[in-house]
């Protein structure tokens, strides 16, 4: 049995550290879903195979964005439950998450499925591979359910203190997803679609054997047949905490699509590069995220049992190991972005292409290591709201514009373009720096 971690007592780093590696090794291979498809795609198939993966990725890492912002209401709320020593209701809370997001998946899946090509021809997909980047929608939002389910148990287990099990199930799921490109892309010869098609089924595995887990574990709530219904006022609750950080994901990832349709009026070579270099992303900025969702979990237990002080400690440590990554990561980004680039595509226009969006990935890489660490310490307070502001003052008042203003300037390279990314981080930063001082002034008198 794996035992779950109680993050209200004791040492903090080393727990937050324990916790926050399988997280981060979960991550890692949840970017390999994206990136498998992409490398064996690059290698195996057509530019437009390849463009269609970048963008058709793009479109279906939104959903997936917005799935996981609502769940984190599960796991703030389980995890607050847990640190205030009520079990039962952690359970009522897990049983209507259930429900909620069942009810979820269907609706999503009925939105997405047909209007594949619709969405695919609103991100101005390159003419040559719209049949494919829609082929990529489609299949893989017939595979929402498992997204969902995924989520949602991986929301459970964080809120619980326990990263391991998601980590195992994710893995052996990654196993079957490289196999699977391999058998539909270099064996089969069907392109996008094929890729699509061994993303879908790796993560129905991964459902799966996380519920496999499930059964055979003793768990620190109580989760009873009466649970899994619509109890109102803990669905509000989750939404409540929930849809102000699926909203911000959603607004900042639309943000993300918008200048990737910017980018794919100048051509497919320039769709593909930016394709890669965001795979790339997802793997230079895995250390950040994963301290976000470790925060969120530690914070969260923490505040139910009212150790505000060890949340604030946890925030220190988390943006000190974050940052000493995030250096790391800068130097290879800015300098070596056509070997990152490389790793994805074949092609020489395509990694040239990459490397040089990549250079501005690499300033944001310095940045980040504060900026998600934030978000991750007050998703755990519940304060969503301010979780979303930020995200979207960021992503509408400053990328999106710099980014069409500079695209607008034909001379204007993918770096100058990219450099919308971190110049909206700094802003985000700031309002996050200010929101800390007024916590605790406001901590300071009275909690």
């Amino acid at each position: 049995m794996e035992r779950e971690n109680s993050f209200t007592t004791g040492p903090i780093l080393g727990p937050l550290v324990r916790f926050a590696l399988p997280v981060l090794l979960a991550l890692f291979l949840q970017a390999l879903y994206g990136a498998i498809d992409l490398w064996v795609v690059g290698k195996f198939a057509e530019a437009a195979d390849v463009s269609g993966v970048s963008t058709g990725s793009q479109i279906t890492q939104t959903v997936a964005i917005v799935i996981t912002g609502l769940a984190m209401g599960i796991t703030v709320q389980v995890g607050q439950k847990i640190g205030e020593g009520r079990p039962e209701e952690a359970g009522k809370a897990i049983g209507s998450g259930i429900t909620l997001f069942l009810l979820l998946a269907l609706a999503v899946t009925a939105v997405m499925v047909p209007g594949a090509g619709a969405i695919s021809r609103l991100m101005q997909a390159p003419e040559e591979a719209l049949g494919e980047t829609t082929a990529y929608v489609r299949l893989c939002s017939a595979g929402t359910v498992f997204i969902v389910a995924y989520n949602v148990l991986g929301s459970i287990f964080r809120g619980i203190g326990n990263s391991r099990i998601p980590l195992y199930t994710v893995g052996i799921a990654s196993v079957f997803n490289i196999a699977g490109d391999l058998l539909f892309v270099a064996v089969l010869h069907m392109g996008a679609a094929g890729a699509a098609i061994a993303t879908v089924m790796a993560q129905g595995l991964s459902v799966l054997l996380s519920w496999l887990m499930i059964r055979r574990m003793e768990l620190p709530f109580t989760l009873t047949k009466a649970d899994l219904r619509m109890n109102r006022p803990i669905v509000g609750r989750i939404l409540n905490l929930g849809i102000p950080i699926a909203l911000q994901d959603l607004l900042v990832s639309i943000s993300f699509l918008v200048i990737m349709a910017v980018v794919n009026t100048r051509g497919v070579i320039a769709s593909a590069g930016v394709g890669v270099a965001e795979k790339v992303c997802a793997f230079i900025m895995l250390v950040p995220s994963s301290y976000e969702q470790a925060m969120s979990a530690f914070v969260a237990q923490n505040v139910g049992a009212g150790e505000h002080r060890r949340a604030r400690l946890a925030l220190r440590y988390s943006v000190l190991m974050s940052a000493a990554v995030g250096l790391a990561m800068f130097y290879l980004a800015f300098f070596h972005g056509d070997l990152l680039s490389g790793i994805f595509a074949k092609d020489r226009q395509i990694v040239a292409a990459g490397a040089d969006y990549l250079r501005a990935y690499g300033i944001d890489c310095l940045l980040t290591c504060f900026l998600f660490c934030f978000i991750g310490f007050y998703n755990g307070y519940g304060k969503t709201v301010l979780v979303m502001a930020q995200g979207i003052f960021g992503a509408f008042a400053v990328r999106i514009p710099i980014a069409f203003l500079v695209s607008r300037n034909p001379a204007a390279s993918l770096f100058h373009i990219g450099l919308a990314t971190p110049s909206s981080t700094v802003v985000q930063i700031v309002i996050c720096l200010t929101a800390l001082v007024l916590l605790r002034r406001k901590l300071g008198r009275g909690a």
